[in-house]
């Protein structure tokens, strides 16, 4: 696979997807662009991770008394990664080196065992 389908296919059922371009990756010549898009799409699946936990945290602790809140924060933050996860797709498609809005910054330097 070339560079740039590498880097897409990395948000792609993340982390499914990501796992794909990691492994197919560490057979061909280093590429920055998808060692970027690695990095930002493992920050975006750690993150969705520990949203997921959050949200099944407070779930269980509020239990039925906020479930029509829970449910819409649940829903709304789902949508957000979807969104993030859009955006790095037609970063990677785009050959940019961007990172994702609000979380990517974060990630920028980080996750060294991506070569």
């Amino acid at each position: 696979m070339d560079s740039k389908t590498l880097a897409l296919v990395s948000y792609i059922f993340t982390p499914i997807g990501w796992l794909i371009s990691f492994f197919s990756y560490q057979g061909q010549e280093k590429n920055s662009l998808v060692s970027y898009h690695l990095r930002q799409s493992f920050g975006l699946f750690l993150v969705g991770l520990a949203l997921w936990v959050l949200m099944m945290i407070l779930t269980s602790i509020l239990a039925w008394t906020l479930f029509f809140l829970i449910s819409l924060l649940n829903f709304v933050i789902w949508v957000g990664l979807i969104v993030l996860m859009v955006i790095g797709i037609l970063n990677a498609s785009k050959g940019e080196e961007k990172p994702l809005p609000i979380i990517g910054q974060m990630f920028v330097g980080k996750f060294n065992f991506i070569p």
